[in-house]
Parts: C-alpha cells; sequence; structure tokens
C-alpha cells in the first residue's frame, strides 16, 4: 500500500504561504519565482483568461492577474484560497474551492491552463490532465510542472528538502505519486495536448542563497533555478491542445 500525500497541511499554513522562512512553501515560493515568470514572460503582451488548478497560496494567479489577464484559481483547501485572496493586489481573480478532477467550468472556455507542482498531489493525475483539456480551448496553452519518479528524486525532493526546511511534514511528497516523463506525455497524448517544451528545473549551485541556506536550515531569499536538460528530478513544460 502506498502512502497517502498529506495535502492537509496546506489549511494550516495561513500566511505563513507569504511570510515563513522554515516551511516547505519557503521553498516553493522561490523556485515560483522562476517557474511563475515564465509563464508570465510568455504572455506579457496578450490578456487571456487562464485557470489556475492547485493555486495553493496564488503566487501564480495573483502574479499573472498583475498582467492584466483574467484569472480563476481553483484548489480544494479553502484556507490557501482566504489567504492567496487577501494577497492579490488587483482584486479581480477569481479564486473557486473545488475538486480539480471535476471542474466546474464548459468546455473549451480557457485559453490557459496551469497545473504547476500539482500532478504528484492527486492518487489520479489523467483525470486533472483530461479535465485541464475540456476546459481548454483549441489552440490554448497547457502548463505543468512536477517531478520524476526516482531514487535521486527521493533523495533531492524528499529527503534533502527534510533536512533543509525543519518544519517539512512527513509525507509532503510521496515518491509512488511522481510521475515519469513517459507517463506524463501519454496522459498528454490521451488528452489530445501536444508537448512543444519540455525542460527540467534545477537550483543554481553557485548560489550565495542557497549555500547560506543549508547551513542555516532555513530558506532564504534569492535562491536561483535555471533550467536544465536533464528530467531526473523536476521538470516542466508547455502544451498546446490539437485541434
Amino acid at each position: 500500500m502506498r502512502n497517502e500525500v498529506n495535502n492537509q497541511i496546506y489549511e494550516e499554513y495561513g500566511d505563513r504561504w507569504y511570510t515563513d522562512d522554515r516551511d516547505p512553501v519557503a521553498l516553493l515560493r522561490e523556485e515560483g519565482n522562476f517557474k511563475n515568470a515564465w509563464i508570465c514572460n510568455l504572455h506579457k503582451n496578450e490578456k487571456l483568461k487562464i485557470l489556475d488548478l492547485g493555486s495553493g497560496g496564488g503566487f501564480l494567479s495573483n502574479q499573472l492577474a498583475t498582467y492584466g489577464h483574467k484569472v480563476t484559481g481553483v484548489d480544494i483547501s479553502q484556507s490557501s484560497l482566504d489567504v492567496a485572496k487577501k494577497h492579490d493586489l488587483t482584486k479581480s481573480v477569481q479564486y473557486i474551492k473545488g475538486d480539480v478532477r471535476k471542474l466546474p467550468f464548459e468546455d473549451e472556455s480557457f485559453d490557459v491552463v496551469c497545473a504547476m507542482d500539482l500532478l504528484e498531489h492527486v492518487n489520479n493525475p489523467v483525470e486533472v490532465v483530461r479535465e485541464a483539456s475540456r476546459v481548454l480551448r483549441r489552440g490554448g496553452k497547457f502548463y505543468f510542472h512536477t517531478f520524476n519518479r526516482n531514487w535521486i528524486s527521493f533523495f533531492v525532493i524528499i529527503k534533502l528538502v527534510e533536512w533543509l526546511v525543519p518544519n517539512t511534514p512527513k509525507n509532503l511528497h510521496v515518491l509512488s505519486l511522481f510521475i515519469t516523463p513517459a507517463e506524463l506525455k501519454k496522459m498528454l497524448d490521451e488528452a489530445n495536448l501536444e508537448i512543444n517544451f519540455q525542460s527540467g528545473i534545477r537550483p543554481i549551485i553557485f548560489n550565495f542563497s542557497i549555500w547560506k541556506s543549508l547551513f542555516a536550515r532555513k530558506v532564504i531569499p534569492g535562491i536561483g533555478f535555471s533550467w536544465t536538460k536533464s528530467l531526473l528530478t523536476s521538470y516542466a513544460g508547455c502544451c498546446t491542445k490539437k485541434s
């Protein structure tokens, strides 16, 4: 029997989504600075309807809204949604509590759908990908970020984070729920989504903040991330819904 991922922890963060440096969300904030800028910059000259699945504390949704997009965030955690709404400087993001496997939206109603740091938190990611494709218009973009399943990911994503961040709860991530690139490609193909770009993400090793974080055992702001050809651990991508 595989362990269940601990999604309940997100109900407990409150304002720590934005303030704490000894919780895993602090690391998520730092990596989000890189991933969110990637998505925002690709669509900075457009005004789109964007759906952010598993929106959490609103890091991506709120940033997208500052570019003038019409953004909807969906999450199962009401506490996280409340914090996200509180930090929405535009006061324009629509936050909805809901199941990402059963979205309350019509077919082809969004230009962009994002599933960042989400797929490894659900027992059946196939259903999430299928729903994302259903509500995405033809020619629309689907963005994802998740983790590969292997012993290196177990060491880096699970064990190293547990050591680096003191308040990491048990089963924040569960290796059996990680997704190999081949498995994800099959899901995407079945959902009529074609990968246009896929790359690994890694921290910039020669960065003062990352070494300071390692010795301080807390997340120091300024940890940098970059693209890498390796998909061994953390990887992200962009897809287009085919006609």
